[in-house]
């Protein structure tokens, strides 16, 4: 892969990872989509969370723009942060498969929903906000104080009809516009 492809690739997933922390001009920072974005509603019980997410939908935005098969990996390291791999395709179905590396630090040990993740070191970090997720952590919805993203997650890339309704109705609860969701392909 070249040197110039994987920045674009690892920056954009970054950014997807952290949100609104990093400064984009006024042009191409996305909107406010929830100006008043709500506190966590649960705990997290991190070893619950860690593993594989499929991302369901998302509010469109510019790192991530055009990007399908989109998943997010979660593990714990031996110094008590979480590694984050993020992967993605751009040119569905037939582009190739792109990956960058983070570091997360839970920053609020109370709820441990509240992450401030790095990549790249300390160059690209923000905040990750674990909103909602369901009782058996087979779902998740993520976005970070600014209101200007979200990301619907789910351990199943295809999940049931009812359970897909239920996450567009928590959409609609945390306050941001379930119709303005992008949906992301995966592969059947």
């Amino acid at each position: 892969m070249k040197q110039s492809t994987f920045l674009k690739i690892a920056t954009g997933a970054a950014a997807a990872a952290i949100g609104g922390a990093i400064v984009y001009s006024r042009a191409t920072r996305p909107p406010v989509i929830n100006p008043d974005v709500p506190e966590p509603t649960r705990p997290v019980e991190i070893d619950r969370y860690l593993g594989k997410w499929y991302e369901l939908a998302r509010h469109e935005n510019r790192f991530q723009k055009g990007m399908d098969a989109v998943t997010a990996e979660y593990g714990l390291l031996d110094d008590g942060k979480v590694s984050v791999v993020n992967r993605g395709m751009r040119n569905w179905p037939d582009g190739e498969m792109q990956e960058a590396h983070a570091r997360a630090v839970i920053v609020d040990e109370a709820s441990n929903a509240k992450l401030k993740v790095a990549f790249f070191g300390p160059l690209y970090t923000g905040d990750y906000w674990v909103l909602d997720h369901g009782d058996d952590y087979d779902w998740a919805i993520v976005g970070e104080p600014s209101g200007r993203y979200l990301w619907v997650l789910s351990r199943d890339p295809a999940p049931d009809a009812q359970t897909a309704e239920l996450l567009l109705q928590r959409v609609d609860a945390l306050g941001y516009d379930r119709w303005a969701l992008r949906r992301t392909r995966h592969r059947k």
